[in-house]
This record gives structure tokens, C-alpha cells and sequence, in this order.
């Protein structure tokens, strides 16, 4: 295409230039996109906005030192610019014995089509007409007294990177939401809730108004909320919520973090971390995935990896400077942005289902608590302590009972990993999902 050939040629002559200019090696990324967006509330237009960005980086290296320098700009005058103050910070800042491209070797010489760009650019009536269908389905709902609002988006991304080890690739995506928050109930008894779907292309959009209809339910369902006695139950987390959980796994196996040994799993790789069974995948090439990408940020080949296989964990995340750090291989899961080299990051994480539904989940369990929000962020990366504040419902006899607010769920996060049943309902939504997971024994702190 016309628009990736151009920006290889933007790239490629960056790096050419920073070369010329003394550097030993270079790379350099570009960011393009468009995006369309449209927020209403109680029926009236609060927001249409069509926005368009720009943003290109460019990495020197210099023996062991690099810098990295970004722009929004496309002159000739501001890419010299670029390549001299570059050039300029790499020689003064302190030698870093890990940065280096990637070899010949570890490159992606090819990668499949994986169907992340839609080539329709919706009009915005179409996005208007979203909105206005998830916001009048949630407010239909009856028990529903105000809303904050509904939102329906679109956005078009190109990716373009090129290093002076022969690396050159570029790929596009897209993006299609809509989300409806809304409130129910009167005074102080009010209580809020949302829902969103996201998808690649719009033909797996989520129906808007089976959207606003789940706000307006989840809205409801939190009226008249109780506080419990503190105990120590079974805790049962909605998929909403439950992929948090992966992100604190992410967290304690991002290569800098077990490279500073600033991770409570830092030491358990090959070990048994999670219940037998359980499985967590990263995909990059999963097709019209939310967070799928051909390549990473670095040029290097990507795949489909078990991060835990049975209960064990098979792999760090790596990047390759945190790879050289551990005297391991990159895992092929650099990301970055313009303005820095880039670090290690998930694409699409998951776990994999369990056999036993959510209800079946519930059914043995007499007491315990069904976790629908979380908030703060109170859990100890080096220690694997978590404490966080949530709000649900009670369960009893195997039914949800009532809902339940001002409440902290606590453990650790080393036993809750043990401790994890997952029921069978997976559905990807976000790029980084779980389905119903279940955990015996924890802590909730209430009156």
C-alpha cells in the first residue's frame, strides 16, 4: 500500500541519516492514526470529535549508549533536528551494557495476515446512532433514575518501525467501542454501573442496546447494598474483574522486574505457581485480536507461548534488554512508544477455560463473596501481598444473595495463584481475559 510504503521511506531514511550522522546503529518507529468519537447524555450531544495524530522516534546507539528522540513533524528541517540532538544525548548519557538491536537471527522475516484493520470508516451518524441505542436501553430499564452517559468510538492506527539491522515492517488496526453508564436509584441509596464492548472490525461489535441493557441491570442490581461481618470465604470474580489478576501476574514476570528482583515470583521459574490445569496463553497472532500485532517493537518474531502450562510457569516476558540482562532469549514481547526504547508487555493474555460453568462454580459454595468492581491498587510487587477495596454480592447456599459494598478482599497473591478454579465462560473483551475464576480462603474485611 501507497501509505506503508511511505512511511518505510520516512523511517528508513531517519536511520540513514542517523548512521551518516555517527551512529553505530538505529532505529526508528512511527505512529499513525485517526480516530472518531461520540459521547451523548440523556439524549443530547455532548461530544463529536475527529482527531488525527502523528508521531515518529527515533533510537541511536553509539557503542553501549543510547538516546531516543520523538517529533510530531515531517520536515527535512525537523528530521536533521531529530538526528543532532539524538546523536547529541547518546554520546552524553551513561553506558547501558544491555541495549543492542536485534540480530539477524531473531527477526520476523515474514508474518501472517491477521485481520486487525476493517476498511470501513464508519460515518458519524453511525456512531451517533450507537450511542443513543446503548443509552436509551439502559435508561429503559426500570429502576434506572439518571445517566452519565453513552459513548460510541472509532480509531485507524498504523505502526511502521525500521532499524539499521535490516529490519522494516508496518502494519494498521483498528478499533470500534461503545460503552453506557447510568445510575439508579434515589439520594444517597444511588448506585452506579457500566458496560463496554470493543472489537477489531464492526461486524463483531457487540449490539449497542444489548450494551446499555447490561448497564442498566448491573445498576440496578447494586441497589439496597449490605456490609458483612469480616471472614474468610470463597471469592468468585466476575470476568470483569478477573483478568486483574493476570495483570499481577504480568507484573511479576516482566523480565526488568525479576532482573531487579523486585518480583515475589523472581525465583519460580519451572515451578509449580498456579493449580494443576490451569493454563494462561499470550497470543500476538490470535486473528482480529484486540491487542494482536505481527511482529514486536523490536523486528523479533513473535508466536502463541503458554506463560504457564499446568499449573507451571514456563517463561519471563522479554524484551531483548531484558533478556541480555538475565542471559536468556527474547520472548518477543517488546513494546514502546516514541519516546523511549521499549520494554517488555503481553499482547492478547487469557486463560484458559475450566469444564464447570459459573453457576456450578457457586453451587457448593455456602458462604462467600462475588467480586463485580475493584478499587486501589493495593498489592505488593516484591512480596505478592494484595489488599484491595470491592464491591458485589453476597453469596449464599450457592445463589447470589444480595449485593455488598465497603468491603477489602485480601491475601497473597503466591496462595491465591494456587488457590484459582476457572469456569468455562471465557469470552475475549478487553485483550487481556478470564472467565469466571473462583479462589477459596481469602479474607473479606467488612464491619
Amino acid at each position: 500500500m501507497p501509505q506503508d510504503q511511505d512511511a518505510l521511506s520516512l523511517l528508513g531514511d531517519l536511520v540513514a541519516r542517523a548512521r551518516k550522522a555517527g551512529a553505530d546503529a538505529a532505529d526508528a518507529v512511527l505512529f499513525e492514526g485517526a480516530s472518531l468519537s461520540h459521547a451523548q447524555r440523556l439524549g443530547r450531544i455532548e461530544k463529536l470529535e475527529r482527531s488525527e495524530s502523528f508521531d515518529v522516534g527515533l533510537r541511536v546507539l553509539i557503542g553501549k549508549r543510547q538516546a531516543t528522540v520523538s517529533s510530531n513533524e515531517r520536515s527535512a528541517e525537523r528530521v536533521d533536528e531529530i538526528v543532532a540532538r539524538a546523536i547529541t544525548m547518546a554520546k552524553a548519557v551513561p553506558e547501558d551494557p544491555y541495549c543492542g538491536l536485534a540480530a539477524p537471527e531473531e527477526l520476523a522475516l515474514d508474518w501472517p495476515d491477521l485481520d486487525l484493520a476493517d476498511p470501513v470508516e464508519p460515518p458519524p451518524e453511525t456512531l451517533i446512532a450507537r450511542a443513543a441505542a446503548a443509552e436509551d436501553a439502559a435508561r429503559a430499564v426500570p429502576g434506572v433514575t439518571n445517566s452519565e452517559g453513552a459513548e460510541a468510538s472509532w480509531s485507524r492506527s498504523r505502526v511502521a518501525l525500521v532499524a539499521s539491522n535490516g529490519f522494516a515492517g508496518t502494519y494498521a488496526g483498528t478499533g470500534h467501542g461503545i460503552s453506557a453508564s447510568v445510575l439508579a436509584g434515589e439520594g444517597t441509596g444511588m448506585e452506579r454501573d457500566y458496560d463496554f464492548a470493543s472489537a477489531v472490525h464492526a461486524a463483531d461489535l457487540e449490539d449497542a442496546a444489548t450494551v446499555g441493557r447490561r448497564a442498566g441491570e448491573r445498576a440496578v442490581r447494586r441497589l439496597k447494598a449490605r456490609k458483612v461481618a469480616t471472614q474468610r470465604v470463597p471469592v468468585v470474580y466476575d470476568p470483569r474483574v478477573a483478568g486483574s489478576l493476570l495483570r499481577h501476574l504480568i507484573g511479576a514476570i516482566s523480565g526488568p522486574s525479576v532482573a531487579r528482583g523486585t518480583s515475589f515470583l523472581k525465583d519460580r521459574l519451572g515451578e509449580t505457581v498456579f493449580a494443576p490445569g490451569i493454563a494462561v496463553i499470550d497470543d500476538p497472532h490470535k486473528p482480529r485480536g484486540l491487542r494482536s500485532k505481527p511482529f514486536d517493537a523490536e523486528g523479533v518474531r513473535n508466536a502463541r507461548r503458554a506463560i504457564v502450562q499446568d499449573g507451571v510457569l514456563q517463561t519471563w516476558l522479554l524484551d531483548l534488554a531484558s533478556a541480555r540482562q538475565l542471559k536468556l532469549k527474547t520472548t518477543g514481547h517488546a513494546s514502546r512508544g516514541t519516546g523511549g526504547p521499549p520494554g517488555p508487555s503481553p499482547t492478547n493474555l487469557w486463560f484458559e477455560p475450566g469444564v464447570i460453568t459459573a453457576g456450578e462454580m457457586l453451587g457448593d459454595i455456602a458462604a462467600g463473596f462475588y467480586v463485580c468492581e475493584l478499587m486501589g491498587m493495593g498489592v505488593n510487587g516484591v512480596t505478592g501481598d494484595y489488599s484491595r477495596g470491592a464491591a458485589g454480592f453476597w453469596i449464599e447456599h450457592g445463589k447470589l444473595a444480595y449485593p455488598v459494598s465497603e468491603v477489602t478482599i485480601a491475601g497473597n497473591l503466591k496462595e491465591m495463584f494456587r488457590h484459582i478454579t476457572l469456569a468455562s465462560d471465557l469470552k475475549f473483551r478487553t485483550g487481556i481475559d478470564s472467565p469466571t475464576l473462583r479462589i477459596d480462603g481469602m479474607t473479606v474485611a467488612g464491619a
